[in-house]
């Protein structure tokens, strides 16, 4: 057979098939790259060692084949590797096509966002309907590099330098994991940026651990020292954390949406949204002064309809209205009176690891939410109105009486 028949014998092969085989093949990923990967070795032998049967060049002669295997995405193709033997040296040698083949690896990141998006163990297994095993496609190869990789990014994640950051504020909440909660920590810097900073597996009135996680944050050099809002739901153990841990230099706001739910749980269904619509509009009220009337006056009502109601109110309100005495609800009060700019975080961190229908370890689920909290990250808008965050800094500082920078 000529060399012009051998070039492409395998892509003429697949020209001749019916329109739905190439399709299938289309589909198979797996069988295209093993016809190319077999079309540039056979490419490379010829130009090196001339004709099959006949008259070989002078310095290669071909040296049977040995196993081997390239790489397409996460999956490794078995296959024969021609060997050509150098008559100069006497010594076998690979194929720089090979090679090369072997070089290319599918990033990390790309593997981190198949796994996530769900393309990996089940579905990628899919991909191959002409025999995965004759064709390398191992499911379990998939899932331990993925352990590999999501390694890397727990490491990554939790060793952050954090000091290239000018944070303005910290929201943290707690996300539920098939029952197991975890506590998350988002910072939001001066020019709006969301970024993830840590998390641990705890609970919300775990005061010691949620500590640590701050702690870690402060190792880590995240700046707190001109000032820093932190918005809770008002779980205790998160504002005893924070005040133990940032001392006079955290102002704490209290999530108004939490606040509001908790009320109306006490009152009947027929009358819930009426007082619903009462503190949501007593709380859109930018002045201080006005907006707590208004909640005083809906307290009293309460207190006519339903004792516990009302000192559901009392509880922590001054601390629902922080960002009413900064003189700011106008400005920032979309994005920084509620716990909302991490319950997105936490939504899209569950579309993830809904993927997930049993976690065998503890560290099989701190590495499935890091992996998801850098891929998040890359995808998180800046809050509203950030280019207001300048006159919280102030606000805050001044509220602090903390030293103002001098302006030249």
């Amino acid at each position: 057979m000529k060399h012009s028949e051998i070039t492409h014998k395998n892509l003429n092969w697949f020209k001749k098939e019916t329109i739905e085989i190439q399709i299938s093949l289309f589909n198979n990923q797996l069988e295209l790259m093993k016809l190319i990967a077999n079309q540039l070795f056979e490419d490379e032998v010829h130009q090196k060692a001339g004709e099959k049967y006949e008259r070989e060049s002078d310095q290669y002669s071909r040296w049977g084949s040995n196993p081997g295997s390239i790489k397409v995405g996460e999956s490794r193709i078995k296959m024969q590797i021609p060997r050509l033997l150098n008559k100069e040296t006497k010594k076998t040698e690979s194929l720089s096509t090979y090679g090369k083949l072997r070089e290319i690896e599918t990033p990390s990141e790309e593997l981190i966002k198949k796994v996530l998006y769900g393309l990996s163990q089940k579905n990628y297994g899919e991909v191959s309907k002409l025999g995965a095993e004759s064709f390398g496609l191992s499911q379990s190869s998939i899932s331990r590099r993925f352990i590999e990789e999501s390694k890397k990014a727990i490491e990554e994640f939790e060793q952050r330098d954090l000091s290239n950051y000018d944070f303005i504020g910290l929201a943290i909440d707690g996300k539920y994991l098939k029952k197991r909660q975890v506590v998350i920590a988002l910072g939001i810097t001066t020019n709006g940026e969301k970024i993830p900073l840590g998390f641990i597996e705890t609970t919300t009135e775990n005061s010691t651990s949620i500590k640590g996680l701050l702690s870690n944050l402060i190792k880590r050099n995240f700046r707190f020292i001109e000032g820093i809002l932190v918005i809770v739901d008002g779980a205790t153990g998160l504002k005893k954390a924070v005040k133990e841990t940032f001392g006079d230099y955290a102002i704490i706001q209290r999530c108004v949406w939490h606040k509001r739910e908790n009320v109306v749980s006490y009152l009947p269904k027929e009358i819930q949204n009426t007082f619903r619509g009462k503190l949501q509009r007593a709380y859109s009220e930018p002045d201080y002064e006005t907006a707590k009337r208004k909640l005083y006056e809906t307290r009293i009502e309460l207190e006519k309809i339903n004792r516990s109601a009302a000192n559901s109110l009392d509880e922590g309100l001054e601390e629902t209205l922080t960002l009413h005495k900064l003189g700011l609800v106008e400005e920032l009060g979309k994005s920084l009176m509620t716990s909302n700019i991490i319950e997105n975080l936490n939504s899209q961190l569950g579309a993830y690891i809904k993927k997930v229908k049993h976690w065998s370890t503890s560290d099989m689920r701190a590495r499935w939410v890091a992996a998801s909290l850098l891929q998040i990250e890359q995808r998180m808008r800046r809050i509203n109105n950030y280019e207001k965050l300048n006159l919280l800094r102030s606000a805050i500082k001044s509220q602090l009486k903390l030293e103002q920078e001098m302006v030249v």
